[in-house]
């Protein structure tokens, strides 16, 4: 045999997702999941019955179109121009993906080469890590701390040098709950025009900001030759397995995306396609009461958090709660999610593994909120156990 070791060297260290590892560890030990981040209960009734209605009219059972069908690429257009009144044009600079996790893959694939770097807000979504090393770029981190979790706006200037490509960002922002003001996303849509980079924002939390506003960076003057809009179906309409996210831009940055994109899936999702492009047009009613609905869940298990011991950061927007496990004691936030399972029958997700500095976020644990409310309710009540 080779000596050489099987996997590609840039995915080194990655390994086995903590979102499979923790989902596992609930099916094993029969623990309550609020380790990753999907509802326990569909979307509307009515989104549900058009996909079955398009398998039933064999809309979408063989390939559909590579970019995306018009339906839903006219959809996602217009719900673009709709909540934040920007244009793009449905035919050229709409591309639909296998969720944003595809859509995240083929901008890094198509926009990044070998020693580009990529300053990524940290800590990140796992999958910002592998789609970089796949590239062959260089993450550079820029560290979101506690409680605030707010982006330094002079050490992101510092962390420019000629090699950066891009600037990855990400909001509202998972795991903390951050979202950018106004004045953030100005500062940093200003340095991006100054030192001529791309931007790449992964925005499939927009309809879940509790407090402030989500307003797309590719908005703001000079930012939309240079932006790509990532978004996402399952977070809004709580049908994650239909994986059906997408990519705005302006034209040529659409088809360097969709260059790498048709050599991943192709296509996906057929028939769910055109429930979504339905979902889309949703009225005003749906977006409001779905936020106001999981405020109100962030709200129930924050405060059953901080009754059972954790301190609680509370995040302006998302579905995660992050909290610290110092009161207790504890310092390990991965030991102390494997732990958790058996002396509680619950699983969260250490914070920990999404950074690149281990003491950064050495005693985070992430909760997911998504979930009915008795299922929360019980959560909150196990977790109590902590504190005796």
């Amino acid at each position: 045999m080779n000596a050489r070791p099987l996997l590609n060297r840039r995915l080194d260290g990655l390994g086995t997702t903590i979102f499979a590892e923790m989902s596992a560890l609930a099916t094993a030990t029969g623990s309550i999941n609020l380790g990753q981040g999907f509802p326990d209960t569909d979307g509307p009734e009515e989104i549900r019955e058009a996909a079955v209605r398009a398998l039933r009219e064999g809309k979408g059972n063989q390939y559909p179109p590579g970019p995306g069908i018009p339906e839903l690429r006219a959809a996602i257009s217009a719900h673009q121009q709709r909540f934040y009144n920007v244009s793009f044009d449905p035919d050229t600079e709409v591309l639909v993906t296998a969720g944003a996790t595809e859509a995240i893959a083929a901008t890094m694939l198509a926009l990044l080469e070998p020693d580009d770097e990529v300053i990524a807000f940290e800590p990140f979504y796992d999958s910002y890590a592998a789609c970089i090393a796949m590239a062959g770029a260089k993450r550079v981190p820029l560290t979101l701390r506690a409680p605030s979790f707010r982006p330094d706006l002079d050490e992101l200037r510092a962390k420019v040098t000629p090699r950066t490509r891009l600037l990855l960002l990400n909001t509202p922002h998972n795991p903390t709950g951050m979202v950018l003001t106004a004045d953030e996303q100005s500062a940093i849509a200003a340095l991006a025009i100054e030192h001529d980079l791309l931007v790449v924002t992964d925005e499939v939390y927009e309809h879940l900001v509790f407090e402030g506003t989500h307003r797309p960076i590719t908005a703001l003057p000079g930012m939309r030759e240079r932006t790509v809009t990532i978004g996402s179906a399952g977070k809004t309409f709580s049908f994650t397995g239909w994986k059906v996210g997408w990519v705005t831009a302006n034209g040529p940055l659409v088809s360097a995306v969709r260059t790498a994109k048709q050599y991943l899936t192709y296509v996906s999702a057929g028939p769910f396609q055109y429930a979504i492009a339905e979902a889309l047009r949703l009225p005003e009613s749906y977006f409001e009461s779905f936020r106001a609905d999981l405020r109100r869940k962030r709200d129930l298990l924050g405060n059953g958090l901080r009754a059972a011991g954790f301190e609680v950061y509370q995040p302006q927007g998302t579905y995660f709660i992050t909290t610290d496990i110092t009161p207790f004691g504890e310092k390990d936030a991965y030991a102390f999610c494997r732990a958790l399972p058996e002396r509680c029958g619950v699983v969260a997700i250490p914070n920990s593994v999404f950074y690149d500095d281990p003491d950064a976020g050495r005693s985070q644990v992430r909760f997911t909120f998504c979930k009915r409310d008795d299922v929360l309710d019980e959560a909150a009540s196990r977790l109590h156990h902590l504190a005796s």
